[in-house]
């Protein structure tokens, strides 16, 4: 098994209750996000000794398990602690990334009624040495013909683990050789990328898609923020694909990614084809903002 860092061979995966090894950290045929994606997730990254935005992160993950009306919930005091107790066995303080996911739980019988749910949730804390996925120098993109999800049929809003969407348009970017895949909503206007948020810079202003057909990310917010704080000028609006390939600066957020300039998109170059003074002082930021406001672990 080639891995991407041999030491997530022996890290220790939290699954219903109890810490295993990743060999055995496993869970039921019949549980909903094997049979259906039936489950929500976040992504949480470590930055030394901190947790970036746990609070948002845990009030996201309630407000999906409510919204897809699961019963027996965990409470987000039960989950940090299960986040907690696994970054501990696994002796993580600092670049390590979690994957948590929460499922409907198991089922009685195969099938997607969630009447068949009689066992409450099944909560999985997956924390893994794992670096920002790509390179601060920066991505090419192109865009995807799989359009991200319109409200009226799956709101973005659930942070689901139903990600066939996405991994259509994951496929598209791959086949091009390029890094990720720009999504647009019905409407032909851009939404995100594949897996990331989407910002544009014009003018010294900084841009971003309405939160309709993506996902309102926490990174995304913070970044929002960051502008506000340091008078930088930020909007949200509906943004077309001319625009992506005619601004000054493009960039990408994300736990998984950070912050990542765009250099390319369907060939044409944004910018110069580097990374943009903007791009980059935010990226600066954005990494000082983490380190800083993250919730402390227990010592």
């Amino acid at each position: 098994m080639n891995l991407p860092d041999p030491r997530n061979s022996d890290i220790l995966i939290h699954v219903g209750g109890q810490l295993k090894p990743r060999a055995e950290a496993t869970v039921s045929v019949f549980d909903s996000v094997v049979q259906g994606g039936d489950a929500v997730w976040e992504g949480l990254r470590v930055y030394d000794g901190r947790i970036a935005e746990l609070d948002g992160h845990l009030d996201r993950l309630q407000n999906s398990a409510k919204t897809l009306a699961f019963a027996d919930v965990p409470s987000s005091d039960r989950i940090r602690t299960a986040i907690f107790e696994t970054l501990a066995a696994n002796g993580m303080r600092d670049n390590a990334h979690i994957r948590l996911t929460l499922t409907r739980g198991e089922k009685v019988t195969s099938g997607m009624n969630p009447r068949f749910n009689q066992s409450g949730c099944t909560l999985i804390v997956l924390a893994e040495w794992k670096p920002p996925v790509y390179s601060d120098a920066g991505v090419r993109v192109i865009t995807a013909s799989t359009r991200r999800n319109t409200p009226e049929c799956l709101d973005s809003k659930i942070h689901h683990n139903n990600l066939l969407n996405n991994i259509l348009a994951a496929i598209e970017a791959n086949v091009a050789g390029a890094d990720a895949a720009v999504m647009l909503d019905v409407n032909g206007f851009i939404s995100e990328t594949n897996d990331t948020n989407i910002f544009l810079v014009k003018n010294d202003q900084v841009l971003t898609p309405h939160a309709d057909s993506c996902l309102p990310g926490l990174t995304r917010q913070m970044i929002l923020k960051i502008c506000g704080d340091e008078g930088i000028p930020a909007r949200e609006r509906n943004l077309s694909l001319t625009e992506l390939y005619t601004a000054d600066e493009a960039f990408t957020t994300g736990t998984m990614g950070e912050l990542t300039p765009v250099l390319e998109a369907d060939g044409r170059l944004i910018g110069d084809g580097s990374a943009g003074p903007l791009s980059k002082r935010l990226q600066s930021l954005h990494r000082s903002f983490a380190y800083e406001h993250g919730v402390p672990l227990p010592t």
